[in-house]
């Protein structure tokens, strides 16, 4: 019945340069001999070799072909090749969950006696990374302020090799100036690795910007409907062959076939839901600067943050992430997030779902108050998702539980 078709190399689409929203619909697309128009699913561990002499060939590296789905599959590898048009990387690969993309980024290229610099407002689970599993294997790190750009010089070692930072960050919001340490980076011999999951490729390619490895959560805005977990890495062919890959094939946090499918069905809307989700975050920021209750609206959207014109020139639109403060508190904060209706409480982001969380006690909980009082996370503040319902709903919902704080 024939092999496997790749639609963007088996006809004259492959010549043209497609723009993001059409790669995001048909890149990476390969059709089994049944010709289906959805994507297939390989639903399989294994594969079967035509003779002894092809698996030995394919073992080697010297014939093309599926050995094993820790090491590769069909339909996560298109998956990965949609991600790789739409971010604009030369490679790709795809992991179980976001987190296991982060570490196997850092892990595949650092060995006993190099050093990371970081900035320090990070995911919680990021900062363990940084500061906990990396100085088990004799990684030294240092966290620094990640908008000081001085910070990132001073902190460089003749034994750095890996800069790492999220922007916007989680949850403070903060907009990190990714060309600037970029330049910083490759100056002082390092790599920039990027954890993109707040921007979306929709809205920030780093790459353009000089980073040489882009992360992401697929669970939040790729998947956008609170299914799936998933992660991927994405980079240059020389840093994914060298390091990544057999990084990978050998820890094994592949990701399933099933999830890699959901993941491509929802690519196909990714651009659409990006843009409606910022224009409801837009909506809601303006209305919850408006509100007496509310002592501080962080929202890179909004002309009093900070790096407003930084996240202009580095963003297409501000994104759906909010923060904000309420007044009274961490009690006013709990009394608000409870009376919530249509907004539910939730750590996860990028959902369909609005949904609002309160880092102090969730997502940055381990760090010491300390900490959180350096990165700016105070009791009083909630991080808010900002999901594709009607805006005027969302603002409504806001107003009743503005009303129990």
């Amino acid at each position: 019945m024939g092999e496997p078709t790749n639609d963007s190399k088996s006809s004259t689409v492959s010549d043209r340069k497609l723009r993001p929203q059409t790669e995001m619909v048909h890149g990476g697309t390969q059709r089994s001999p049944f010709g289906e128009t959805s994507e297939a699913m390989y639903l399989t561990s294994g594969y079967v070799y035509d003779s002894a002499e092809q698996a030995e060939a394919r073992f080697k590296g010297e014939s093309d072909g599926f050995i094993y789905s820790r090491f590769s599959n069909p339909t996560v590898q298109m998956f990965e090749e949609r991600m790789i048009a739409l971010e604009g990387a030369e490679a790709a690969r795809a992991t179980a969950t976001g987190m296991a993309a982060v570490t196997a980024s850092m892990l595949c290229q650092l060995s006993a006696g190099d050093h990371v610099v970081a900035a320090r407002a990070l995911f919680g689970s990021c900062r363990y990374i940084v500061e906990e599993l990396l100085p088990r294997f004799g990684v030294e790190s240092t966290l620094i302020d990640g908008c000081d750009l001085n910070q990132w010089r001073d902190a460089c070692r003749p034994n750095t090799k890996v800069f790492f930072l999220e922007t916007p960050t989680n949850p403070t919001l903060d907009i990190i100036d990714l060309k600037a340490v970029a330049d910083i980076a490759h100056e002082a011999g390092a790599r920039l690795v990027v954890d993109n999951v707040f921007a979306t490729p929709v809205l920030q390619k780093p790459m353009e910007f000089g980073a040489d490895v882009v992360v992401y959560s697929a669970t939040k805005h790729i998947d956008g409907q609170g299914r799936c977990l998933g992660g991927v890495v994405l980079g240059s062919d020389e840093f994914v062959t060298d390091h990544l890959a057999n990084f990978l094939r050998q820890t094994g946090p592949a990701l399933s076939p099933f999830n890699a499918w959901v993941m491509l069905k929802s690519l196909e809307t990714l651009d659409l839901r990006v843009q409606r989700h910022c224009e409801n975050a837009i909506a809601v920021a303006d209305f919850l600067g408006a509100q007496e209750k509310i002592a501080r609206v962080i929202y890179p959207g909004r002309s009093d943050h900070p790096q407003h014109n930084l996240a202009a020139a580095q963003m297409k639109l501000p994104g759906n992430m909010i923060a904000f403060e309420v007044k009274g508190g961490k009690e006013a904060a709990f009394r608000l997030a409870n009376q919530l209706g249509v907004i539910k409480i939730s750590n996860n982001l990028g959902d369909a779902k609005s949904l609002i969380t309160h880092p102090a006690t969730t997502t940055h909980q381990r760090l010491t108050p300390e900490a959180r009082t350096e990165l700016g996370i105070s009791d009083a503040m909630l991080r808010l998702s900002v999901g594709l319902e009607d805006a005027a709903d969302l603002t409504d919902d806001i107003g009743f539980g503005l009303d129990a704080a």
